[in-house]
């Protein structure tokens, strides 16, 4: 019996689970799904958390609930990959060979890679919420905070949904606005990048946007080091931005076994091909999502797309034929502007965030670089859409490849 073996049991382990098995005959082909924790977490949930909008129960369920029948969950944490001789070793081990490998082992926060980050004002004055642990923290700190300067910063590129942190300052301009101290609140959006985002038409709106809130934007912030004891942020050029409380969104590294394992670049992320998601180095490995050196988003809609073309390229590898998918960098993404409102953006590779409707031309529902009250109800409607389609590999009502229908130039 021949072997499929996926690393990591998030959001494209557990798609690739449900479709590959859908996909193979159970007389043929083993899966198996390796992934260290228990617990699956709607990661898009924890912006929530820190606002009240939801509990961490809102954003957890057993891996298990989502694995299908005929698939093998292994809980345990990597230890080595060896795409030499076609296996994987565990922990505690336990030896597990393949002929077919797909690394699906998304992507951590690494807050100890900045000086000053991590230490005794951690969770105190300087909070992260890419982790739940993080964003309940800062919901706590929130309850009884009466103001000052609010710094959000992004210490590098690339980050998991890069929209996040956007959402993050429009959602704290709006909570202050509704508790009653905006005028006790000052927001900072601190990054690395030139603007709001890495689009220009999308980064044009987006920072118009922040400057209808009265947030300032500083950009081109390269975050050399934290001094936590005078709060305040300095880059590598000696710029110096001072904070009440600092909102961190760390740096982000791939999983310590692709370091480990050779297969990553300096960053630890897996080194393949933009459009097949085949290795560069090896032909039966296979790269899904945030785990991915893509020059795309690591957003949770790439993981969806991908997986569409990742299904039918692995059939192809299996049939010896030449590949027949092509990724074409589509992403798109809901982004919170609070006030129960929102906006959207849909690109690829080639075309950037574009004016319009989506969907369907002339029609939507949904508005593409605008702010309305359905791109809101979108957001929220997609957590159900996450837990019983999604993550079931049940097709969805939106081509993996970008169409044009709908935008305007």
């Amino acid at each position: 019996m021949k072997k499929l073996l996926i690393l990591g049991g998030g959001t494209g382990g557990t798609i690739m689970a449900n479709k590959m098995r859908h996909e193979l005959e159970r007389d043929e082909w083993e899966i198996t799904v390796v992934d260290r924790e228990k617990t699956h977490f709607y990661q898009p949930g924890f912006l929530f958390i820190p606002f009240g909008h939801y509990k961490k129960q809102d954003v957890v369920k057993p891996k298990n609930n989502f694995i299908p029948f005929g698939v093998n969950l292994i809980i345990q944490k990597i230890d080595k990959i060896d795409p030499e001789n076609n296996l994987v070793v565990l922990a505690d081990g336990i030896v597990l060979k393949y002929d077919l490998l797909v690394i699906a082992t998304g992507t951590r926060v690494v807050p100890e890679e900045t000086p000053g980050l991590l230490g005794p004002e951690w969770k105190k004055s300087i909070f992260d919420f890419y982790t739940p642990d993080g964003a309940i923290a800062l919901a706590n700190f929130f309850k009884t905070w009466q103001g000052g300067e609010l710094v959000l910063n992004i210490a590098d590129m690339p980050i998991k949904c890069p929209v996040a942190p956007l959402e993050f300052v429009f959602f704290a301009d709006a909570f202050f606005v509704e508790r009653g101290l905006r005028n006790k609140v000052n927001i900072s959006y601190v990054t690395p990048m030139s603007g709001a985002f890495t689009k220009p038409r999308a980064a044009k709106v987006l920072g118009a946007m922040l400057e209808d809130k009265n947030i300032k934007i500083i950009p081109d912030f390269y975050l050399e080091r934290v001094d936590s004891e005078a709060k305040k942020l300095i880059s590598y050029d000696e710029r110096e931005v001072p904070y009440d409380v600092l909102i961190s969104i760390p740096v982000h590294k791939g999983d310590e076994v692709i370091e480990a394992s050779g297969l990553g670049d300096d960053m630890g992320f897996v080194k393949a091909d933009k459009h097949t998601l085949q290795s560069v180095d090896f032909p039966n490995v296979f790269v899904l999502g945030d785990a991915g050196n893509f020059p795309t988003s690591k957003a949770g809609s790439v993981v969806h797309f991908q997986a569409d073309i990742l299904t039918e390229n692995l059939l192809c590898a299996i049939e010896n034929r030449p590949f027949t998918a092509s990724y074409d960098g589509h992403s798109n993404c809901y982004i919170e502007t609070g006030f129960g409102k929102g906006a959207l953006i849909d690109f690829n590779y080639d075309t950037e965030p574009l004016p319009g409707l989506f969907p369907l031309p002339g029609i939507g529902p949904f508005g593409l670089l605008q702010e309305t009250r359905m791109n809101h109800y979108g957001k929220l409607l997609f957590r159900w859409i996450y837990w019983h389609i999604l993550l079931k590999g049940k097709e969805m009502p939106i081509d993996s490849k970008m169409t044009m229908a709908g935008k305007k130039l």
